[in-house]
């Protein structure tokens, strides 16, 4: 293949020749700006502009009424020109620092029921808004993908967490809650939100009520304050502008950085309760569904939300059901160690914030470990054995504040299947700051009831950070797991150290994870190691034609047994380049060495033990999300156990209209090993039709070739009352390879494996 580097190149080469393109990418980067049409002065970034943080935090009134507006996209209504006008929006990017270029300005109202929102986005060039998705929680999309609006709502004012409500033009809403000042988020959290839009000649305009129950706030008489701060997202631009002005590397639900919103008096006592039913029609098949599971079934089930108190909220679950959900999405493991699967289901998505316990990701900070490493609380060990549903009996979940801190407490029930028993899993998680800016927390977890676990396993940890105002993070927590009464506690313990300024990003990471340390209701992908981490960067923001950030590093990961002797040694340096107009060029490459104790099997070849020493390169470009066609590919290859493997990855989206969305992806590995050569290959294809916001179709179909397998997910969704909602989904897993049967000498034949396909009606009903 020509995209390849010659196997000889080595590291010293290939970091020569990204350093001599990167002037090209620049100089075509800078010409392909030049030639389209550009809005604003010509100034250079940084050129005498502030540092957005140094400025004061802005403070605005809201205004109580007595009069409802009408929610009609139209700022019309007497009561909004009496609220004071919110304005003044400084850019986070390109610019940081400068005024944004379109004005925005936004009215706050309330009353005995909703808070309102009333927000003007004025336009030079409204026919050039960028819309991708009209779904709630834009699907297969991001906010940074569109021009919107977004508002986030500390209602505490603890300067830590927040509800989030982001709009974009055509009045689809994203909206969740984000925790411990963003460093967690949560976006299956859905509120009873009533929201219109209106494109004109001038702009765009969002009317929003968002009602008193769908908030959690302090009720108690007289005023309160809460932690405000408001985005305006210019997409064809790459222009990001805020209310409470913040750098680029600071999201607007960084609360620890927000203005103050005033004014609001003797709020209501809130006490909401809700409930959930549905019902569902199914039909399953193939020749790998259980019979006991096979033919059609029809089934009920409820959801409740109670408001235990302002700060509480109490989410029951009886006989729940998943079948909406879109199916997991196929992944290449070319390693001997398992695969983390993100959760999808609404229920465990759901203010999954409040129980996040272990490598926790730091925004903006580069780290040496993930939740994808270790979490010891991963919701899919729970209903999911597999891949493949166990039934929810049912359960409870309690989050919010208690005496200061973030609880979390969960209780949930399986049903007994053929291959498994019944089981219980209970989690009871506590987080709260103890002096500003350090915090301590702690978790305990328990799953028994089945098999070898009828005796149970626990598991336990503790740990604490402090973030500081010039940037510097510290993480620890200690974490033990228990199968049996009789065993000892197994161990995981992790230090951390990193700091961030708008040049600098420092990291320094070790933990160690003992041999027996079994999460059974959480995820770990490597256990017996000792790891060292450090990682020095510097972002440059340089005054170059078409150029945002210029970002170099160099990381080194040293990997150890518990009982010592070198197991893995990473030396890795990276290079990446992020434009103007959204693009980005990244490319890097790494010496790595690897000792291998036991021989281990991937894609039929085996590799033996022994120690390899490999070269291995990475190269990608992404174009700008805000055109109707964007994608992002990367190459790459090297040394892969006295083999070479190459790969390519590529993601590719069409946004034809606001009303359809396609988009395609291939990963593709070619590799070469002195035990045989094989090829892994996993592509993928969706389109997304959005008839207008409340009716939605669907397709996603992905094929494995390791495993010759076609898998499909039709969806259609009808939003029939608000979160309420109709659908019809198809579910298929085929097999396309070779079929040797009784009498059948061996054909390609394509056969069903699993097919579900339901109907499913739910309905909100607020109390």
């Amino acid at each position: 293949m020509k995209l390849f580097f010659p196997r000889a190149l080595g590291p010293a080469r290939f970091l020569l020749l990204l350093g001599s393109l990167t002037p090209a990418f620049v100089a075509l980067e800078g010409r392909a700006l030049a030639a389209q049409e550009t809005v604003g002065p010509p100034v250079s970034v940084g050129v005498g502009l502030p540092d957005p943080e140094s400025l004061p935090r802005p403070e605005a009134r809201a205004l109580r009424i007595l009069t409802p507006p009408v929610i009609d996209g139209v700022l019309d209504d007497a009561v909004w020109g009496d609220a004071e006008v919110i304005g003044d929006f400084i850019q986070s990017q390109p610019m940081a620092g400068a005024p944004a270029t379109e004005r925005t300005e936004v009215r706050i109202l309330y009353d005995e029921a909703h808070l309102y929102l009333g927000i003007e986005s004025f336009d030079s060039e409204p026919d050039r808004l960028v819309v991708k998705s009209l779904q709630r929680d834009y699907p297969g999309s991001s906010t940074r993908e569109m021009d919107v609006v977004g508002i986030a709502l500390d209602t505490f004012l603890d300067r830590r967490n927040s509800f989030l409500f982001v709009v974009n033009p055509y009045g689809a809403i994203q909206d969740g809650q984000t925790f411990d000042d963003s460093r967690s988020l949560d976006f299956g959290w859905d509120g009873a939100v009533e929201v219109a839009t209106r494109i004109h000649g001038e702009g765009w305009t969002v009317e929003m009520a968002i009602p008193w129950t769908t908030l959690r706030f302090a009720s108690a008489p007289g005023e309160q304050a809460w932690g405000l701060n408001i985005i305006r997202r210019v997409r064809r631009k790459n222009e990001d502008s805020y209310w409470a002005p913040v750098d680029r590397r600071n999201p607007v639900h960084r609360m620890s950085r927000a203005g103050t919103l005033r004014g609001l008096e003797n709020l209501p006592a809130n006490r909401n309760l809700s409930a959930k039913p549905y019902l569902l029609g199914e039909h399953r098949g193939g020749l790998e569904t259980p019979a006991a599971r096979s033919g059609r079934a029809g089934e009920v089930g409820f959801d409740v939300k109670w408001g235990v108190t302002p700060s509480l909220t109490l989410d029951g679950t009886f006989n729940t059901d998943f079948s909406q959900v879109e199916v997991d999405q196929q992944q290449v493991n070319l390693t001997r160690f398992p695969l983390f699967f993100p959760e999808r289901r609404d229920f465990f998505v759901e203010n999954s914030g409040s129980f996040l316990f272990g490598d926790l990701p730091e925004r903006n900070y580069r780290q040496g470990a993930n939740l994808r490493d270790f979490t010891l609380f991963h919701s899919r060990r729970i209903g999911l054995r597999d891949g493949d549903a166990v039934p929810i009996l049912g359960g409870g979940r309690i989050t919010g504040q208690v005496a200061g801190g973030e609880l979390g407490a969960l209780s949930m029930r399986t049903d007994a299947t053929p291959e498994l028993g019944a089981e219980s899993f209970h989690v009871f998680r506590y987080r709260r700051e103890i002096v500003p800016g350090a915090s301590l927390g702690g978790i305990f977890l328990h799953r028994s009831g089945a098999g070898e676990m009828e005796a149970g396993s626990s598991s336990w940890g503790v740990d604490g950070g402090i973030r500081t105002a010039g940037g510097l993070i510290l993480t620890s927590y200690l974490a033990g797991t228990r199968v049996s009464e009789v065993e000892e506690d197994a161990l995981a313990v992790r230090l951390g150290a990193a700091w961030r300024s708008q040049t600098w990003n420092v990291s320094a990471l070790h933990r160690r994870i003992d041999d027996g340390f079994q999460p059974t209701m959480g995820f770990v992908r490597r256990t017996g190691i000792r790891q060292s981490y450090a990682t020095v960067g510097a972002h440059r923001r340089p005054d170059l034609p078409g150029v945002q950030e210029v970002a170099s590093w160099v990381a080194v990961d040293y990997l150890e047994g518990t009982q010592g002797g070198m197991v893995g040694r990473t030396l890795k340096l990276g290079n990446e380049l992020e434009f103007r107009d959204g693009s980005s060029l990244e490319g890097s490459v790494s010496r790595q060495s690897e000792t291998l104790a036991q021989p281990f099997r991937v894609q039929g070849v085996t590799v033996a033990p022994g120690r390899y020493d490999e070269t291995e390169w990475e190269i990608s470009y992404g174009s700008s999300a805000a055109r109707p066609v964007a994608a992002q590919l990367s190459v790459g290859g090297g040394g892969f156990y006295e083999g070479h493997r190459r790969s390519v990855g590529f993601q590719g989206g069409w946004q034809v209209s606001p009303h359809l969305g396609l988009d395609a992806s291939v990963d593709w590995n070619d590799v070469e090993l002195p035990g045989g050569r094989f090829q892994s290959n996993v592509y993928r294809g969706r389109a997304i039709v959005g008839f207008n916001t409340r009716v939605f179709a669907s397709g996603f179909v992905q094929y494995n070739d390791a495993l010759d397998q076609l898998v499909t997910n039709l969806r259609f969704n009808l939003v029939h009352a608000p979160l309420s909602d109709l659908y019809l989904v198809l579910n298929e897993r085929r097999a396309t390879g070779t079929f040797i049967g009784p009498g059948d000498p061996g054909v390609t034949r394509s056969r069903v494996l699993e097919r579900m396909v339901a109907l499913k009606v739910t309905r909100h009903l607020p109390f």
